[in-house]
């Protein structure tokens, strides 16, 4: 199992996907297989973990991303007669090495971060066999071997049948994922705000969300983990995930919902895959549409909300899913 190198291996609060690669790296430990994983020195797993990189580099400015992920993704492939597949989660580059060695090649394409990235996969998917995380994150030039949504633990997201008063809004501040609009929602509807996640554009923080707040209509946690991470998505009364780009999947919509909490969610990219207009929440076209739907959300049964995830959404039906894969493609 090919890590990506930005974060730890799971990630201490951001790192998407990190995350993913751990949730189904000690699934498939539990299931027994044999997996070695690749990632950072820091990793934690019950897989035999094998590591060159001492650091993360978006947590460490010491390691040069370029040349550590080199390092990092040649040191798998220079072993990979030992393995029956390699699982790469590390975006395009292990893509280059694929032709220099027999071992099969899974690559889960975790979305494109631009559409320059797309000369590589079209060089190499006749080689490699490409996973998409949903079926709206499908480029139509590319062939693949599978759609596999991702899973999450539900045990690591109990359920809250109340939920609490206050919005929220939980993921990156950056301009693709609509913190400012979330902000403008909120407002209109009188409702206070908590907003959680990492600074990832500072000049947007600065512009949008810095000036209101004011730790009582809208409130800054920063980046949010562990049993903190379920706590914040279970006590809000509805995520507001009013994204501004094609989003291939969206990692906390599923916690939220799993929590029971109802997202509002802009109608792009993965969100009709993930959530089901008027039963676990709203998918809306406009800001006019999200302040209505949150003036709705009693409408949503928070079970409904947990129930949807627990039967689509769950690490057990991602591993189960990548491990028949596996066993199409080794025969």
């Amino acid at each position: 199992m090919l890590a990506p190198i930005s974060w730890r291996t799971p990630p201490r609060h951001y790192g998407p996907w990190e995350l993913v690669t751990s949730l189904l790296t000690e699934a498939l430990v539990a299931r027994g297989v044999d997996v070695t994983l690749f990632a950072t020195k820091d990793s934690i797993t019950t897989a035999k973990l094998d590591a060159v990189c001492p650091a993360p580099y978006s947590e460490d400015p010491a390691i040069d991303a370029k040349v550590w992920e080199m390092l990092h993704v040649a040191h798998v492939f220079e072993q990979a007669d030992q393995f029956d597949l390699i699982h790469n989660q590390a975006d395009f580059v292990p893509l280059a090495f694929s032709r220099l060695v027999e071992t099969p090649v899974v690559t889960t394409i975790h979305g494109f971060s631009s559409a320059r990235i797309l000369p590589a996969y079209k060089e190499y998917e006749a080689r490699v066999h490409y996973v998409a995380i949903s079926d709206a994150d499908r480029h139509p030039d590319l062939r693949y071997a599978a759609t596999i949504h991702h899973g999450i633990p539900l045990q690591d997201f109990p359920f809250d049948p109340l939920g609490g008063e206050d919005l929220l809004f939980f993921g990156r501040i950056h301009p693709d994922k609509g913190a400012a609009e979330a902000i403008a929602a909120a407002r209109r509807t009188g409702r206070k705000l908590t907003i959680a996640g990492i600074v990832q554009d500072r000049n947007y923080y600065d512009q949008h969300v810095a000036p209101v707040l004011d730790g009582g209509s809208v409130t800054y946690l920063g980046p949010v983990g562990g049993t903190l991470r379920a706590k914040t998505l279970g006590s809000a009364r509805a995520l507001l995930h009013l994204i501004n780009f094609d989003e291939p999947f969206g990692l906390s919509v599923v916690e939220a919902l799993a929590c029971g909490t109802p997202v509002i969610a802009c109608n792009r990219g993965s969100m009709p895959e993930l959530i089901e207009d008027g039963v676990t929440g709203f998918l809306v076209d406009s800001l006019d549409a999200a302040v209505n739907a949150i003036g709705r959300i009693d409408e949503i049964d928070r079970a409904a909300c947990r129930a949807a995830v627990s039967a689509r959404f769950t690490v057990d039906l991602m591993a189960d899913r990548y491990l028949s894969l596996y066993r199409s493609i080794l025969g």
